[in-house]
């Protein structure tokens, strides 16, 4: 049940957010095995005002994805891939002549199962319904 939090510059039109979404979602469940049907993807823009790298307001696209999952449930390796990928696939859609700002970061956070879930239950009330 990852969450994916997408914060980007510039504005863009609704049907590239579409696009990142199905992308996120599709590297989520390919290189993480997480199940497609409760991964959210979650959009925020920013006017390339707003946003600062080393106090200077962005000349370039730049993007901030930081995706939550459960601790435990991957390996280094899988989400050295994850990181790799989706911020090329951030660079292929957000920069026009290929490159993001080097400023750029994909950020996997892992909460302990005790610390989240949906649907009004934990991850770990889940693992233990699972295992009884």
């Amino acid at each position: 049940m990852p969450t994916l939090v997408l914060k980007l510059a510039p504005l863009q039109n609704p049907e590239r957010y579409r696009q990142l979404a199905s992308a996120l979602t599709d590297l989520t469940v390919d290189l993480l095995g997480k199940r497609r049907e409760v991964t959210a993807v979650v959009i925020d823009d920013l006017p390339s005002a707003r946003w600062h790298i080393g106090g200077a307001p962005v000349e370039q696209p730049t993007a901030l994805l930081e995706i939550s999952i459960t601790h435990g449930t991957n390996t280094q390796e899988e989400k050295a891939a994850f990181i790799q990928a989706a911020f090329a696939e951030l660079q292929r859609q957000l920069a026009s002549d290929g490159t993001l700002a080097p400023a750029s970061y994909v950020v996997v956070r892992e909460l302990p199962a005790s610390d989240w879930g949906y649907g009004g239950r934990t991850q770990q009330a889940r693992k233990l319904a699972l295992a009884a």
